[in-house]
């Protein structure tokens, strides 16, 4: 049973199919050119007439929202994205994207490298459930990105004035969410701190225990092995309340990244990242309930109930610009604007500011002695 091909066959009329509407075919009804969803909009928009089409809104009880049972999931085959499609892989990342079987596909979306070739692919793939629109444009993305360089403190002044984005691509990638409700025992130590005669500072430590519940609300894995891109992850933080019902006119114009990352291999990554998360909230809870100084050797065993999950798409634009014939890559979030990626660094403005930090340190020494 292949991992990634995981659904719930007791809601099965809960998993989206997509079904194939004309207007996926993405040609205007009044002047017959190419029709593309706008971010700006959400709306299908005709560049030439000015036709365009709004996209139905969430409603409450949409089939985006709906969370799925993680353990009565079961293999199923589902791989209808409601317009037919075409897979394409990069020889030079591996990344895999798929588009409309009309868009002709001559970059990656991923490094922007021209080797891409198309691929049979006889694979069953679930079909999302629901999708985070677009709502930042390409322009838009643009003016982010000369906002987000020109606060870069270490990047060049040369950079700054000169460097221009490549073409933006926009791609719609995979995420696993999770909601559970977990019960933690924990047991640890708690310190409180006091000076001695002296003026040392000492530490009494005391050993403690107890119980820690926490819902854990939408725990979002990325769920792609093909692209190890931390600058995707950085930015893969989305407000779901806008939430849609998947529909193919939302990917029209754009790549689609299908999950790579089973459902089982999602789950062990965001049982991982709910670690994390609950060790951090009970060690700020033992310093709050015991008013301690510090907080040490923190263990917890957890236990998970009422899993579910959902399968979404959400949008991220990638790029990269040139700065002395070296390429820096970057990614913006194509819902909130948030950026990440790697700029140039001026190795003049990096010494001056430590030069500044060293003599703040001396002059606060000075001072304080």
């Amino acid at each position: 049973m292949a991992d990634n091909e995981y659904v719930n066959d007791a809601v099965q009329d809960e998993v989206v199919q997509g079904v194939t509407e004309d207007v996926t075919d993405k040609k205007c009804p009044n002047c017959g050119a190419t029709v593309t969803y706008d971010p700006a909009t959400l709306s299908m928009t005709c560049e030439y007439c000015g036709y365009h089409k709004e996209l139905p809104k969430p409603e409450e009880g949409s089939k985006a929202t709906q969370e799925i049972d993680f353990n009565s999931a079961k293999l199923r085959t589902s791989k209808d994205w409601g317009s037919q499609k075409k897979n394409i892989v990069c020889q030079n990342c591996g990344g895999s994207a798929m588009y409309d079987m009309t868009t002709t596909a001559n970059t990656c979306p991923f490094c922007g490298s021209t080797s891409v070739m198309p691929v049979d692919d006889d694979e069953d793939v679930m079909a999302p459930g629901g999708v985070v629109p677009f709502e930042i444009s390409r322009e838009k993305a643009a003016e982010l990105f000369k906002a987000w360089l020109k606060h870069k403190l270490f990047a060049p002044s040369a950079a700054k004035k000169s460097c221009e984005a490549k073409e933006f691509n926009g791609i719609y990638l995979p995420y696993w969410t999770f909601d559970t409700q977990t019960t933690s025992s924990y047991s640890g130590s708690y310190g409180k701190d006091y000076k001695d005669r002296e003026g040392k500072t000492h530490t009494r430590w005391y050993n403690c225990s107890g119980i820690y519940d926490e819902f854990i609300d939408d725990q979002v894995v990325y769920a792609s092995t093909k692209t190890n891109d931390s600058n995707i992850k950085s930015v893969s933080q989305f407000n779901f309340t806008k939430l849609r019902d998947y529909d193919p006119q939302f990917i029209a114009g754009f790549a689609a990244e299908r999950y790579s990352l089973g459902l089982d291999d999602g789950w062990v990554v965001a049982q991982e990242l709910i670690q994390r998360r609950l060790k951090s909230n009970i060690e700020s809870s033992i310093r709050n309930r015991y008013h301690a100084d510090r907080v040490r050797n923190v263990r917890l065993a957890t236990s998970y109930d009422k899993i579910t999950f959902k399968y979404l798409l959400a949008p991220i634009w990638i790029s990269n610009f040139k700065f002395k014939d070296q390429v820096y890559n970057f990614v913006v979030n194509g819902q909130t604007g948030r950026i990440a990626g790697k700029s140039p660094v001026s190795v003049l403005r990096v010494i001056v500011a430590i030069i500044i930090g060293i003599a703040v340190l001396a002059l606060l020494a000075y001072i304080f002695q």
